[in-house]
């Protein structure tokens, strides 16, 4: 208990002086650029407070709770006796089905509680007049994400390399900017960084460190990152594709109703 309280404490002044350099940047503008005084001064303080103590809360749960369960979930699913394999027997990337299945449900599950995302997508769909439905979006993006995890502990477990799967995506991209909705481009590229907040970026660094770590042949360093970089690229696909997709069904109702109306005639 006094450990957990000692590392605490130690997380809680290293926060402080992290948030001391945009605390100053807004005193500054605030006091000297702007030349006005701090609108309620104490509720201002109270806030801060809790926001080092929240941050602090959160790195010290990271730390103790997310990154080690990660890493023993990856241990677990690639276990030997639990893919049922003799020890040293050789391993085939189709005895990881059930990493690919949890990461896929991780990366669904997180993304769809991800706070950054929920606060993006109730603006989107305020800003848009309900043209962009909140869930419609979250659903979307999560999917991405889900895919985007699958894929990622495909590419740690056969050891093929990373920008061979970014330089495929991003041309995909590209090709969908060319087609999708001019509405919900800009979106679509912001909800790529969305996915990379404080819910998700822990499980999924600590799923792909523990991984490469119990994979034979696998370096964490070298095959252990590159999640975070597909979880931000495949939101972009699937958002886009979600907005043609209802794109073509809106038109094909269209066509239908007229028809019909025609037919009448």
């Amino acid at each position: 208990m006094i450990t957990i309280l000692t590392d605490l404490l130690w997380t809680f002044l290293s926060v402080v002086r992290d948030v001391l350099p945009i605390a100053a940047v807004l005193l500054l503008f605030q006091l000297v650029i702007l030349r006005k005084p701090i609108p309620h001064p104490k509720k201002v303080a109270v806030g801060m407070f809790y926001v080092l103590l929240g941050l602090a809360l959160f790195l010290s749960g990271l730390e103790i709770a997310l990154f080690p369960l990660g890493r023993e979930m990856a241990a677990q699913l690639t276990d030997p006796a639990f893919l049922g394999i003799e020890p040293g027997a050789a391993v085939e990337w189709l005895d990881y089905y059930w990493v690919y299945i949890f990461a896929f449900a991780i990366g669904f599950a997180t993304t769809i509680a991800e706070p950054s995302l929920i606060a993006v997508a109730l603006k989107a769909q305020e800003a848009s007049g309900g043209g962009v439905k909140a869930n419609g979006l979250r659903i979307a993006v999560a999917f991405g994400v889900a895919i985007s995890l699958a894929v990622g502990t495909f590419r740690i477990v056969t050891g093929t390399p990373l920008y061979q799967y970014m330089i495929v995506g991003y041309v995909i991209v590209v090709i969908q900017t060319l087609m999708a909705p001019r509405m919900i481009i800009p979106l679509a590229y912001d909800s790529g960084g969305v996915t990379t907040s404080t819910v998700t970026v822990p499980l999924v660094a600590a799923l792909g460190l523990g991984l490469a770590s119990t994979v034979p042949g696998r370096s964490p360093l070298l095959d252990g990152f590159g999640l975070i970089a597909l979880a931000s690229l495949f939101p972009m696909i699937t958002v886009m594709g979600y907005a043609q997709i209802s794109n073509w069904l809106s038109r094909r109702r269209a066509d239908k109703d007229s028809q019909g109306e025609n037919h009448e005639v």
